[in-house]
């Protein structure tokens, strides 16, 4: 069970009130990064301004106290706005609970049966190319605020495909009082990061403040939240959504979406704070913690929260050590909602599209992403642009499904050809001087040498292994054979039961530990008899040797 204890527990021994102040100072900071930012998402995820502070505030402080890891700050994040977005708009907020609820149920799942450590064995060229196709998508998505576009009524695009047409229809309706504030918006975003001394200050609370001042001072035509949102104060309420069966079958697919994309994130996360603090978290806590988060931010109002890794590096290199710090960040977030929320209405919408478009470039990974294409195989290619089209084109849960099982099948594909079965040559029977790599064989008698894992994918290659009437002994040499499935151990079984018909003695020449085990479990080792089993090659020989001159 210690692996499903919250590290704030553990974070108390030896605490002292040095800590203490620098945590609070630490999440002060992230809360004031975390402003701007969560009210973004939530806007890009088509749900209203207050609804990304709620995320903030519940998934937030529920994750960094009862969470795997002791900096991890939680909250909205840009990989779920695309697949948010499709939910509100086709089912509503009460399909976004269902399939949030259900997506932090199985999250908690995944850590009770410490499910944690499986995310590894997600490709980083899948991770790799719907996190760019989200970036993309995102990207798009902002252009209609960027350019301060009109759209006529009953036009409200989902697809990223859609998206883009409704802009290139519209493009002549363009707001150049709108492009210039997103402009002066990006600029700050870019280059005040890289003043000395100021950059301190988060950039995107600088743009929400140069942006607000310019629209309000100089009166311009600009679309801001409060032009286009209801803005309220009010704090989260609890809400149940109804229990509705047919809902609940519909959103099933986007839960595990949510679910996996949230323990990924999260997950990747912790291990980037890891190296950052030189810590370790707990994988399977942090799923719980991701779990109990999400159903919280459900109930409450909000939308699907993970670990945010921006968000995090900052709370480590504002000094937080401990999950006080993330919970101190969700309070000072409640505390904004319920004072300065009615000032969010004052944001110009091209500043939101300006930090969105920051978010979507800071996460694309366009630099590994550049250099996987470059030196990659050729299958990891694939499925690295394969599911970058897919999340752009369609969406994330045909990206990761196809993605995934594309990979399978081309590493079953590379796999089964490093498999090799081939035979020796018999000293007598060469045509070559090179008499030092050939054996002498008895007559009668055949090697094969069988490398690689034998598995589903392989197993027709043992099917490739003749026999004739003048066939005495076959000796099967499996040093480099790893591992053993049921498919090709069928295939052996099958190969043994054809040899003993003929008469033919099949001798197995050192067997690895779990081939063997499988052997022995599947009957085959008792048919074949245990001292057919020979440690080594030459001890194959000797018994060979043995039989044939009887």
């Amino acid at each position: 069970m210690k692996d499903l204890k919250p590290m704030l527990f553990s974070s108390f021994k030896g605490y002292t009130g040095k800590q203490l102040i620098s945590d609070i100072v630490s999440g002060i900071i992230v809360a004031i990064i975390a402003l701007p930012l969560s009210i973004a998402l939530a806007l890009a995820s088509g749900v209203g301004p207050e609804e990304g502070l709620y995320t903030a505030i519940v998934a937030g402080f529920l994750i960094s106290f009862f969470g795997g890891s002791r900096v991890q700050i939680a909250g909205p994040t840009a990989a779920f706005a695309t697949i948010v977005a499709g939910i509100v708009a086709q089912n509503g907020m009460d399909g976004l609970i269902v399939a949030t609820v259900m997506a932090g149920i199985i999250l908690i799942l995944m850590g009770i049966l410490k499910l944690g450590k499986l995310i590894k064995f997600i490709p980083y060229t899948i991770t790799t190319g719907f996190t760019a196709g989200i970036a993309v998508t995102i990207l798009i998505g902002q252009f209609k605020d960027f350019f301060g576009l009109t759209y006529p009524d009953g036009v409200k695009p989902i697809e990223t495909v859609e998206k883009l047409e409704a802009f290139f229809q519209n493009i002549t309706t363009i707001n150049l009082w709108a492009v210039l504030v997103g402009v002066i918006a990006l600029a700050v975003l870019i280059v005040w990061p890289k003043i000395k001394y100021l950059n301190k200050v988060p950039a995107s609370l600088v743009a929400v403040l140069v942006g607000i001042g310019m629209v309000q001072i100089f009166d311009l035509q600009v679309n801001t939240i409060g032009d286009l949102y209801t803005v309220s104060s009010q704090l989260p309420t609890l809400k149940f959504p109804g229990f509705d069966f047919a809902l609940i079958r519909e959103m099933l697919p986007d839960a595990f979406t949510i679910a996996v994309l949230a323990a990924i994130e999260s997950l990747l996360s912790c291990v980037v704070a890891d190296g950052m603090t030189n810590t370790k978290h707990r994988s399977n806590a942090e799923l719980v913690a991701q779990g109990i988060g999400n159903i919280g931010s459900a109930l409450f109002g909000g939308i699907p929260a993970t670990g945010a890794i921006a968000r995090t590096a900052a709370n480590i290199k504002s000094g937080g050590r401990t999950p006080i710090a993330g919970m101190v960040h969700a309070a000072v977030l409640l505390l904004i909602l319920i004072f300065l929320m009615p000032y969010a209405a004052l944001i110009p919408m091209p500043v939101i599209a300006a930090i969105l478009f920051s978010v979507a470039y800071n996460m694309c990974q366009w630099r590994p992403f550049v250099r996987l294409v470059k030196t990659a195989p050729a299958s990891d290619i694939v499925v690295l642009v394969t599911t970058f089209v897919l999340t752009v084109l369609f969406d994330l849960v045909i990206a990761i499904v196809v993605g995934i099982v594309l990979a399978c099948i081309l590493f079953m594909k590379r796999m089964s050809d490093e498999t090799e079965i081939h035979g020796w040559i018999n000293k007598e029977d060469a045509q070559t001087d090179d008499s030092a790599k050939l054996t002498a064989l008895p007559k009668g008698v055949c090697v094969y040498e069988l490398s690689g894992p034998l598995f589903f994918g392989a197993a027709d290659k043992i099917t490739e292994i003749g026999v004739d009437d003048s066939t005495k002994c076959i000796v099967l040499r499996m040093r480099s054979v790893s591992a053993i499935d049921a498919t090709a151990m069928n295939a052996l079984s099958a190969l043994y039961d054809r040899c003993a018909e003929r008469g033919i003695t099949v001798i197995f020449s050192h067997v690895n530990k779990q081939p063997m085990q499988a052997m022995q479990r599947a009957g085959l080792a008792e048919k074949v008899g245990e001292d057919r089993f020979c440690p080594h090659i030459d001890d194959a020989l000797a018994l060979v040797r043995q039989i044939v001159e009887k």
